[in-house]
């Protein structure tokens, strides 16, 4: 079977010549930043809503050390713990290059809640999965690893994060998404075959993500809140109270504690 051109010259063991490091450099002395780290925490809040929240009701600040030409990252407090947070990191070649330029800048746990669309119907959203591998139906995971069906959370992780969410009043499932970089090719046909397969939600940026911190030796979380059947039926969309950033907090609050780094 002839070779897909995507999979041409990766050279995985190669390092890159264009290094997040140096990005920030050359960031930081055209905008004239000399403060220098982040929150060893961080979060990717694809829709906003969340990042919105927290700069209402969490007295949520700008970062002034963030040297990212694209972004800007808030930082608020939760028992003590300094937290970071940027919204509207949407899809998985913006969130990867984010997890990169995050990393480089000293974060050590990243936490991505995105938004996502239910294939297997056995409640009614909104709930929670915490993403423990995902299809690999985007691009930018296989610039990091070979080619493979899935990607996975780092198995540390996983075991950790063990009862974390047993006591808390939500449904947080552990499960499997389909990461896409079309959500308007999810096509009939496609959502049969990922239904069959046992996928439970579809998104954007978890495989991705997943290949990074596995190539990268990093430690990234991801959840999908569930909240729509993709616009399937009337009234779909509803993420709950503020937006859903209530609970999408808890959950992540949840991890926060158990990983407390300070």
């Amino acid at each position: 079977m002839k070779e897909t051109p995507i999979l041409h010259q990766k050279c995985y063991d190669e390092p890159s010549v264009f290094q997040p490091e140096n990005l920030l450099r050359e960031a930081r002395r055209q905008k004239g930043i000399t403060e220098l780290g982040i929150p060893k925490i961080c979060i990717l809040d694809p829709d906003g809503d969340i990042e919105d929240y927290v700069v209402q009701n969490h007295n949520a600040q700008l970062n002034i050390a963030w040297a990212c030409y694209h972004t800007k990252l808030f930082e608020f407090q939760h028992k003590g713990i300094s937290v970071g947070i940027i919204g509207k990191a949407v899809g998985a070649s913006f969130a990867v290059l984010l997890a990169e330029q995050l990393f480089a800048s000293g974060c050590k746990l990243l936490l991505s809640m995105t938004s996502a669309g239910q294939l297997v119907q056995h409640i009614t959203p909104p709930y929670f999965i915490l993403i423990e591998k995902a299809v690999r139906d985007e691009g930018t995971s296989y610039h990091y690893l070979p080619a493979a069906e899935f990607s996975f959370i780092k198995n540390e992780l996983q075991e950790k994060l063990h009862g974390v969410f047993d006591k808390l009043n939500l449904k947080v499932f552990p499960g499997t998404t389909w990461t896409t970089d079309a959500p308007y090719r999810e096509t009939q046909n496609a959502i049969k075959y990922y239904k069959d397969k046992g996928v439970h939600a579809v998104e954007m940026e978890a495989s991705a993500l997943y290949a990074f911190a596995q190539a990268r030796n990093k430690s990234v979380i991801c959840f999908a809140h569930v909240t729509n059947q993709m616009a399937s039926i009337v009234g779909d969309f509803e993420k709950g109270e503020d937006n859903g950033s209530v609970d999408a907090l808890k959950v992540l609050f949840q991890v926060i504690n158990r990983f407390s780094l300070n």
